[in-house]
């Protein structure tokens, strides 16, 4: 249910997304801030969340993202103006970021990973029925109600999720103090931040070669090589180096950057192409991205079921990662023109292989970590894949401004303005502003639309070698079994081992004389284990306890 809460709140405003940029008086450059400070605030928070876990208690974190991400959600519908908007974004990452990890831990914690699949399949799908239902539900408010409705709508369902937590959920409480690494995050923050806006503002508010350019790679450098120093020092790193010695981490991490450059290039590109390049209303684009959807969600919940049922992963994670590469390839040669059974197809594609590769990364990296890193490990197979995610869409959105700039100029070159509307709409289109494709003069709309029609199918070319790279990575991680005990059930056998360990150790710094640790059967047939210590007594008197 906070799942579908965060999913929901995030897709129910992107049919929305061009129509309050365009209100908020917002241009290309803030649409894709919009979403990159979304995205960068829960890339940050996500292995903060994910440490905290392995820390407090989890069930009070889970509800205070999941109040959070309520709280800016409906903030951001009462924006006035496009830096409003982004603010109250960055407050719901922070939710997401927590929301993301939080989930996926909880599961952990109660089911095993050989069970795992079939539930990651139901979080999937959850995921996916957000997903169809959100843009369309968006679309249908936007149109009716105006696009801060949209911003309302997952209140209810966040107070519905708050109760069912709070009744419903009982999990095990961790152990340990609390050693927050204040520095890391400074400098997480810093280097991550400062990349993101080099990025995303290089080429167009500044040249590459300029001295701005070089200052601000320089800060995101020092920023990121810092907090990687950091961790190797501080007691509770938020990123323990430790993780990327296990040879699953450290794949599944470089996997998940291609696929969260897909998954999110999708998710923000897919609505701008069908309303700027084919002219659709909010509800129309709903409707039209459903087979992206439908082929994730069928994915997601019938693959999951299959790997619980027979215990097997690689096999369909490959299949999944040639999909990917496929459909990203297939999306690369959309064009405004581009017949809609066509595009239907290229979403399936990508869906389904979105849908098999996406929740399974998650599934082995917690099969193959030990408990007690449970949190850090799963949020940061997240972590990275959100912010790589966001640094890809942030290059992928610089070079679709670059791109549509472009194809505007060459299209215009020439053109006469033949009426006061096209006077007017040139005027507009100058501004930078994004535009409202439905309301432009007929030969004018037709020019933008294979600008950001050709724009759109081009940025995803930037995709394809990550998925490649994503596929080649999946066929190095080891095949290991699905476990079939769940985190908690070893959390408390390590936690015994540990009691046994110490009460062993404190009588044999008491004793003179030895512990045995014998293995003795029950009158019921039975068996028995203990440890006896034979102490020597100096009053001459021999005990055995």
């Amino acid at each position: 249910m906070g799942m579908f809460v965060a999913v929901i709140s995030g897709t129910v405003v992107s049919t929305s997304m061009p129509i309050i940029v365009g209100d908020l008086g917002g241009d290309q450059t803030a649409y894709t801030w919009v979403v990159t400070a979304n995205l960068l605030a829960t890339g940050v928070t996500t292995p903060i969340w994910g440490k905290l876990a392995d820390l407090v208690n989890r069930k009070i974190l889970l509800q205070v993202a999941l109040s959070l991400f309520a709280v800016g959600t409906v903030i951001a519908g009462l924006s006035q103006n496009i830096e409003w908007l982004i603010s109250m974004r960055v407050v719901q990452g922070i939710g997401a970021g927590g929301l993301m990890s939080l989930v996926m831990i909880a599961i952990a914690l109660i089911i095993s990973p050989r069970e795992r699949g079939k539930y990651m399949g139901f979080v999937g799908g959850i995921m996916a029925l957000a997903t169809i239902g959100g843009p369309l539900l968006g679309g249908v408010i936007t149109d009716w109600l105006g696009w801060r409705a949209n911003f309302f709508v997952g209140v209810p369902f966040a107070i519905a999720a708050l109760i069912l937590i709070q009744i419903t959920l009982h999990l095990p409480n961790p152990n340990g103090k609390v050693r927050i690494d204040y520095l890391g995050i400074v400098f997480l923050v810093v280097g991550i931040s400062t990349l993101l806006i080099w990025v995303s503002l290089g080429g167009n508010q500044f040249d590459w070669d300029s001295t701005t350019s070089y200052a601000l790679a320089a800060v995101a450098g020092a920023g990121i090589i810092a907090f990687v120093v950091t961790e190797f020092f501080v007691k509770e790193p938020i990123v323990p180096m430790s993780l990327f010695a296990n040879r699953t981490f450290t794949l599944s991490v470089v996997a998940s950057i291609g696929i969260g450059v897909a998954m999110f290039a999708t998710a923000i590109y897919l609505a701008q192409y069908f309303q700027l390049a084919r002219g659709a209303t909010p509800t129309e684009s709903g409707l039209l991205q459903i087979p992206m959807i439908v082929g994730q969600m069928g994915a997601s919940i019938v693959i999951g079921q299959v790997i619980s049922r027979f215990g097997k992963w690689k096999g369909w994670m490959i299949f999944g990662s040639v999909l990917a590469i496929a459909g990203v390839s297939l999306m690369s040669t959309m064009r405004h023109d581009t017949p809609y059974v066509f595009v239907a197809i290229y979403m399936v594609v990508l869906g389904a292989g979105l849908g098999m590769v996406m929740q399974n990364l998650t599934l082995i990296v917690q099969n193959d970590t030990p408990a007690k890193h449970l949190g850090v490990a799963s949020s940061n197979v997240n972590f990275f894949r959100t912010v790589m995610g966001t640094v890809g869409v942030t290059i992928m959105g610089s070079a679709l401004a670059s791109q549509v700039t472009e194809h505007i100029t060459n299209g215009f070159d020439g053109f006469v303005p033949k009426s006061p509307e096209e006077i007017e709409a040139l005027k507009g289109l100058s501004s930078g502003a994004v535009p409202t494709v439905s309301a432009l003069p007929e030969r004018i709309r037709v020019i933008v639309e294979s600008a950001y029609g050709h724009g759109i199918g081009d940025v995803f070319l930037l995709a394809i070698p990550l998925a490649v790279l994503s596929l080649v990575a999946i066929l190095f991680i080891k095949n290991k079994p699905l476990s079939t005990k769940n985190a908690a059930e070893e959390l408390r056998e390590q936690a015994e081992a540990s009691a046994i360990e110490v009460a062993e150790a404190e009588i044999g710094a008491s004793a003179t004389g030895s512990i045995a640790t014998v293995h003795a059967g029950g009158s019921d047939g039975s068996p028995a284990t203990g440890s006896v210590a034979v102490l020597e007594r100096p009053d001459d008197e021999e005990r055995t306890r």
